[in-house]
């Protein structure tokens, strides 16, 4: 009897925990939508900005505009590493750690000093427990980023890149290609480059003010929107992530509970048969 009153005690437990893990699948795929929402209104502002900056950039203004500045040596850079607060979540975290520790090395094998900005706690308690300096570190950006909290990141990293302290940055984040698809990707924000074959491009248009005030207002934008679309497909990505983990630990939990419901039947079953057998030989013993 021990032994079904053990197999009970499991199954209640693991009942708990498919009620949580379920609640959770549920509450991130609720999220879920509308972070894709966020997602789905970003993308386009950025691509309407970008179609814009790449029409009214040419070769003559890198010379005049500081974020516009090509140097001929990337020799000190700045990478920013954007994970969740949360886990629970798969390896959503692991897989942009991974991917900014690979960005590092290569970084440092090209001889190029660099400084390290995380975002979440899963990415600063990582690094921090491994002794990897940090320059700077933020908890404060949820599951719903705004352009603010985007501009507040990546502002102070375009001012010194315009002051000429940094050659480059980098922001590693999760780029949301589909719920079933969201890999770490990285992003190269500074110095803003474009295609060779869209310099210059385009119609002709008349501008007021000129080109280069309107290029001056808007290149700040551009930079403020690439670090806003990614802090919102990592806030989808992360819920993509978590609705997958939680759904298949919803799923083994199913699974666990079928296999104990045959052993506590087996054992009741054996335990049934073994005191019927019990019932048995004193039935016998009391008619001798």
């Amino acid at each position: 009897m021990a032994k079904a009153r053990e197999i009970k005690r499991r199954m209640r437990s693991v009942e708990s925990t498919r009620k949580i893990t379920r609640t959770m699948e549920m509450v991130a795929a609720s999220k879920l939508r509308r972070a894709q929402e966020r997602v789905v209104k970003a993308r386009p502002y950025a691509a309407a900005l970008a179609d814009v900056i790449e029409r009214l950039i040419r070769p003559e203004l890198t010379e005049h505009e500081p974020i516009l500045r090509q140097p001929d040596e990337i020799r000190r850079a700045a990478v920013v590493l954007v994970t969740n607060n949360r886990g629970l979540c798969g390896a959503f975290n692991t897989n942009l750690i991974r991917h900014a520790r690979d960005l590092l090395d290569r970084l440092h094998a090209d001889r190029v000093e660099t400084e390290f900005h995380v975002v979440g706690r899963k990415g600063i308690g990582y690094f921090r427990f491994r002794g990897v300096e940090l320059a700077g570190t933020r908890t404060d950006i949820g599951d719903q980023p705004t352009v603010e909290e985007a501009r507040s990141l990546v502002q102070p990293l375009v001012d010194r890149f315009a002051a000429g302290e940094l050659d480059a940055v980098y922001l590693v984040a999760t780029e949301f290609q589909s719920i079933a698809t969201t890999p770490p990707a990285t992003r190269r924000l500074l110095p803003v480059t474009v295609p060779e074959r869209r310099v210059g491009g385009g119609p002709w248009f008349i501008l007021e003010p000129s080109s280069e005030r309107i290029l001056s207002g808007l290149l700040p934008l551009y930079v403020t929107s690439q670090a806003y679309r990614s802090l919102v497909e990592s806030a989808a990505g992360f819920y993509a992530s978590q609705r997958t983990a939680m759904k298949n630990a919803t799923d083994n939990a199913e699974e666990f509970l079928t296999n104990l419901r045959r052993s506590y039947n087996r054992a009741r079953q054996a335990e049934i048969t073994q005191q019927i057998a019990e019932i048995m030989g004193g039935a016998e013993a009391l008619a001798e």
